[in-house]
């Protein structure tokens, strides 16, 4: 049904990844757990083909449909594409959502129908909406509307607790809450189709008819939870395969042990009957780390 909706991100990009945990589900839960761990040469993580990948992805991340059909032939189109970027020293976000988005297209094959930064006239606009809109075709009916979540704090606990919490806010306040932002998606659909068919089809996934009961829409999140880890110089003079080792494994046991307090938001929140995808990642000096990274893109460079 979705044939003429692909995702723009491919799966080449998870080539950059070690995939420590995958689709991991937890029981009664609605929830899968991915670790995606970048790529490790020489006891370090390699930032600097993380860069390059994403000189693509942000240009489909940050344009809507319409416009990358119309600005495809014009070399101007990266310029275009990073004005909507917040300037770099103030940006502690916008790399998760970006990151969000590339996991949600490659890895879930979960197309996106708009961002945030499509609804952006400048850098300084804040758009108070979920980070991303995604669709997913679940089998041949029934479908899922994935809203992305993107959080990067110093531990894995942290961006969790934010994540859930503000996931619980986005579904229960009064205003700029879900189904406004359903309604405003709907209203902005003509922006992400090219052809009136195509249109047709989102539009009847988006605001399925009970009445026809042919389609079944479900609303899920895709949680970016971006964490620290600690890399000591003791630990960096290892050799290369004991890093590795030792790296991927204390890494992967932090998102381990956190498998139940994610039930314990859930269940704190009362989120039964939805689902999950939450993608964890580690990040050295995350501070510097992710505005070091929008830098580069926002100024077409690669300085690590």
């Amino acid at each position: 049904m979705l044939n003429q909706f692909s995702p723009h991100v491919d799966e080449n990009f998870l080539d950059l990844f070690y995939h420590e945990i995958q689709s991991f589900e937890l029981d009664r839960y609605n929830t899968k757990i991915n670790l995606h761990t970048l790529k490790i040469e020489n006891n370090i993580f390699v930032y600097s083909e993380l860069v390059e990948k994403l000189f693509d992805c942000i240009v489909t991340y940050c344009l809507s449909r319409k416009e990358l059909e119309i600005y495809k032939n014009n070399k101007g189109i990266y310029v275009k594409a990073i004005q909507r970027l917040r300037k770099w020293e103030n940006n502690d976000g916008e790399l998760g959502e970006v990151l969000l988005y590339c996991f949600l297209e490659s890895h879930l094959r979960a197309p996106k129908i708009f961002t945030k930064m499509e609804l952006k006239t400048s850098p300084n606009d804040y758009v108070k909406a979920s980070d991303g809109v995604h669709v997913l075709q679940v089998d041949k009916n029934n479908f899922q509307l994935i809203f992305g979540e993107s959080k990067l704090e110093k531990t894995f606990q942290r961006s969790l607790y934010d994540a859930f919490n503000s996931i619980n806010d986005f579904i229960n306040r009064s205003t700029n809450n879900i189904h406004d932002e359903i309604r405003l998606l709907n209203t902005h659909l003509e922006k992400e189709s090219i052809s009136p068919a195509l249109y047709n089809v989102l539009k009847k996934i988006i605001m399925p008819s009970a009445r026809e009961d042919e389609i079944f829409k479900d609303n899920a999140f895709g949680i970016f939870a971006g964490f620290e880890i600690t890399v000591d110089d003791d630990s960096r003079k290892l050799s290369n395969s004991e890093f590795r080792k030792m790296i991927r494994t204390k890494i992967k046991l932090e998102v381990e042990s956190q498998y139940s307090y994610i039930q314990k938001k859930i269940d704190e929140h009362k989120l039964y009957g939805t689902t999950f995808y939450v993608y964890a990642f580690p990040f050295v000096e995350i501070s510097n780390t992710r505005k070091r990274i929008i830098k580069n893109l926002m100024e077409a460079t690669n300085d690590f």
